[in-house]
């Protein structure tokens, strides 16, 4: 069994549709970000960097990881699943798992920043992160013009890139003109335990689609600003 500690972000949802693919038993801890649960010391013991997601591997010892790309690889390596054992085919895998964690994530989060929370229109800002996305997301379309999945089969790395490029709208960065990763972004969509995994836990907005609630946008500009929620 395993304890999931997560909210209804992408980089929650990389690790509830792994769980989803993988049918690993697992309880859901659903923190509530804008109360700053992921602050209390009780996570913090569990994840120093008190940001979700966070695991509890307790057929491992009570096994605790953090950061949802380790996350990944664990994941992958309990089952020996999503991820080749050979060197190079792993390496493939953990290459484009690094691309999304270094790339894809900190620039779409970024382009929120600017584009969704801020309180000040920074137009440059705004172009930078929403130009940088675009042209990831333009690797992404090359790569996938050759290969059906992003490292061999498909695995762990489709799984965190896929979970963060779907709210591409949030971010404000069109798909138009990128066949191949439409093509890709719609046969994830149709697997099951993806649709499954984007549910938990259970949203109260569909971001994803650029129709946040003005509530989500008002908690999130306050964390933006003051790292606290609103009082």
């Amino acid at each position: 069994m395993i304890d999931f500690y997560t909210a209804a972000t992408p980089n929650g949802h990389k690790i509830s549709i792994a769980l989803e693919e993988l049918g690993l038993p697992y309880t859901l801890h659903a923190l509530d970000l804008a109360k700053l649960e992921q602050k209390r010391p009780e996570f913090l013991a569990i994840c120093p960097n008190g940001r979700i997601p966070a695991i509890v591997d307790r057929d491992a010892g009570d096994f605790a990881v953090f950061e949802s790309g380790a996350i990944l690889v664990y994941l992958a390596e309990k089952t020996g699943r999503l991820m080749p054992a050979d060197a190079k085919g792993r390496s493939l895998v953990i290459q484009w798992l690094m691309f999304q964690m270094g790339g894809i994530g900190p620039m779409m989060g970024q382009a929120n920043v600017f584009f969704r929370y801020f309180p000040e229109k920074i137009q440059p800002a705004i172009d930078r992160y929403q130009g940088e996305v675009r042209r990831l997301f333009g690797v992404l379309d090359g790569r996938l013009a050759e290969h059906e999945y992003l490292a061999g089969d498909y695995s762990i790395a489709d799984i965190a890139n896929w979970a963060w490029v779907r709210t591409h709208k949030w971010s404000g960065v069109e798909v138009e003109g990128l066949p191949h990763l439409q093509r890709w972004m719609a046969q994830l969509a149709a697997r099951p335990a993806c649709q499954r995994g984007i549910e938990v836990p259970p949203r109260p907005a569909r971001i994803e689609d650029g129709k946040g609630t003005e509530k989500f946008i008002e908690e999130a500009r306050k964390l933006v600003e003051t790292g606290r929620p609103k009082t």
